[in-house]
């Protein structure tokens, strides 16, 4: 269980991420919503079956902070394990954005992952004067620094899950398809986000009109079948990804919404 959880932990992000129409012209960002803002503050609980295996929570800094010269969001990501997952392989992520507030787009990126006595962290700078990614890599005893060329509107995990809150899928069709590009751990990866169709979900606050994507994977030994991941996103001005089911090839774990506040909008809870 431990290289699955542990991939869920830190790729969790990743897979909620859409930010351009497969096919189509690139999202808008500079007319994106702004259906997010500062104090935002919402938790997940990771359940493997009946068993709490993890936490998750995402914060927006209570202010604006300035990085690279831009006034920028600063969204900060903590995953850990606990009960009896924590006994067996203790895993704790931390991730921290700053993202720019007129583009959407990062402009920095930090990432720390502990499993047992395992520890790794990368600090990303996107240089968009120069098109270039910095990259420092620090693990166990190698501490070593890296350049990219800059691809054009490319996220890191936690820039790409507030990107697709932006996104409106009033008019979106069931089959249509979206797709983007991101950053993690020195690659480069395109994913293609298939839309489901409307849905509604019981959550511990009552029920909820979402719509469904499903992120298409390739063959893999962690995640079983295509459609293993399936996402459930509020119909509301939130659009704040509610739910999440994984099929892993040792079972299924899903996230679901525990705590939130600090919304922008109100949520249309139903009873």
């Amino acid at each position: 269980m431990t290289k699955p959880l542990t991939f869920l932990l830190a790729g969790w992000c990743c897979l909620l991420l859409a930010a351009r129409q497969q096919g189509g012209a690139e999202v808008s960002k500079t007319s994106s919503p702004k259906v997010f803002s500062t104090g935002e503050h919402f938790e997940y609980r990771v359940h493997y079956g009946f068993i709490n295996a993890a936490e998750a929570s995402v914060d927006i800094h209570e202010r604006l902070q300035t990085m690279n010269g831009r006034p920028c969001y600063k969204v900060m990501v903590s995953a850990q394990t606990t009960g009896a997952f924590d006994l067996v392989t203790r895993v704790r992520e931390s991730w921290q954005s700053y993202i720019d507030t007129a583009t959407l787009l990062p402009q920095y990126f930090f990432m720390r992952q502990e499993e047992g006595r395992y520890l790794r962290e990368q600090r990303v700078n996107f240089n968009y004067t120069n098109d270039q990614l910095t990259v420092r890599n620090i693990e166990r005893d190698h501490d070593y620094v890296r350049q990219f060329p800059l691809p054009a509107s490319v996220h890191d995990v936690v820039s790409g899950y507030f990107q697709i809150r932006t996104l409106d899928l009033a008019n979106a069709r069931p089959g249509q398809s979206y797709t983007v590009r991101t950053y993690y751990v020195n690659n480069f990866y395109d994913l293609k986000i298939v839309y489901r169709g409307q849905e509604v979900i019981r959550t511990k606050y009552g029920r909820l009109n979402t719509h469904k994507l499903s992120p298409q994977l390739p063959n893999n030994d962690t995640f079983e079948g295509k459609d293993a991941i399936r996402i459930w996103v509020s119909d509301d001005e939130n659009r704040l990804p509610v739910k999440i089911e994984f099929d892993l090839a040792v079972g299924s774990v899903a996230l679901d919404l525990k705590q939130y506040k600090g919304m922008k909008h109100a949520f249309r809870w139903k009873n």
